[in-house]
């Protein structure tokens, strides 16, 4: 065992010694990742730092050969498994199963901002088969307990406002074309055949309510199909998605996740991103419990790992919650009924941020 594994294991052993009486305060998950053949003894110690700290459950990304494994090891550790797949964002699929945006570009070829934003048209018959066996294929490992939907959803055709000077675009004026999904010829000739509405000759699409109810409802039959089949299997689904919903999922992403048949969902509430601070949680936590009803929100917060600079670091995406800010956030999710909370991510988290968690947690 090499010193950083040991020094893992230490930092465990250590929270659990001095928090042995007490009994997490609210369910408490994180996002985490995992490379192909992974160390098991590393996984190992990683999970039990964070049922240390209090984790009820761990969101897992790794290839489905190495999630039996890793799956059973959060079980041992008296974690829930949520196995974490990206759907929409595919590679090296059939050409004619890319969304086209509204430039007439599939996205295989053209994909908006950046290169793995290759997204897959969730109306496409065979897409749907490939989502749900995909899937089914996931929950059938007997230690995974959710499988939770990742990217289920079209590309953002609106980016968060934070982001907007990164990739140098404004979208004062509503969607970004080339981001715009979708308008092949199956989704353009059922659309007008349900509304009689030709949605090429639109002057502007998005002044079309039933184009953007269109859509949501698209990625609503295909997250209802998922679910019916994990279900089937006596498993759960969770999803990470946009918040809101109205205020930002549909508008952004088509994501009316409160039409979803899920077990639980988490809303990634990253408030860097659209220039918040950490008082919005309350906010838009406040919104996603009213729309849920009796579904669970667990609050996806994103944490700045380089928090003492963060004022030099230009991209959004290196910012997020500093140690000061955990209390305002946690607390104002809770306090607006939030089930749970979610890290982005728990390897992101520095002392000075476990120290201001376990405060609340422990």
């Amino acid at each position: 065992m090499d010193m950083r594994r040991i020094m893992l294991a230490l930092a465990a052993l250590l929270v659990l010694a001095s928090c042995a009486e007490k009994k997490p305060s609210f369910p408490l998950y994180g996002w985490d990742s995992v490379g192909k053949n992974p160390d098991l003894e590393e996984v190992r110690a990683k999970f039990q730092n964070y049922k240390a700290h209090g984790f009820t459950g761990i969101c897992v990304q790794a290839d489905l050969a190495d999630i039996p494994a890793v799956a059973k090891i959060a079980h041992e550790e008296g974690l829930e498994y949520h196995a974490w797949k990206p759907c929409m964002l595919q590679s090296g699929k059939p050409h004619e199963w890319y969304t086209v945006n509204r430039l007439g570009q599939r996205a295989d070829e053209f994909p908006a901002y950046v290169q793995y934003y290759q997204a897959l048209d969730p109306a496409n018959p065979e897409v749907q088969d490939y989502i749900v066996s995909m899937l089914t294929e996931i929950a059938a490992v007997p230690d995974v307990d959710y499988v939770q939907l990742d990217y289920i959803r079209y590309a953002d055709a609106i980016l968060a406002r934070g982001l907007w000077e990164k990739y140098g675009l404004d979208f004062s004026n509503g969607p970004y074309p080339a981001a715009d999904y979708c308008y092949c010829d199956r989704c353009v000739a059922e659309f007008k055949e349900l509304t009689g509405i030709d949605i090429l000759a639109a002057e502007d699409p998005q002044a079309v309510p039933e184009w953007t109810a269109f859509r949501c409802g698209k990625i609503t039959q295909l997250v209802t199909k998922v679910c019916d089949a994990v279900h089937a299997m006596g498993k759960k689904v969770s999803a990470d998605v946009f918040p809101g919903p109205d205020s930002h999922a549909v508008p952004m992403v088509r994501q009316q996740w409160d039409q979803w048949p899920l077990d639980m969902v988490f809303p990634m509430n990253y408030n860097d991103f659209y220039l918040q601070p950490a008082e919005w949680l309350a906010e838009i936590t406040e919104e996603e419990v009213k729309a849920s009803g009796d579904m669970p929100v667990i609050s996806g917060l994103f944490i700045c790992r380089e928090w003492q600079r963060k004022s030099e670091i230009k991209d959004p995406e290196g910012h997020g919650l500093l140690p000061s800010e955990i209390a305002t956030a946690v607390k104002g999710s809770l306090d607006a009924g939030a089930a749970g909370i979610c890290l982005f991510t728990p390897g992101s988290m520095t002392p000075e941020h476990w120290a201001e968690l376990d405060k609340l947690v422990l």
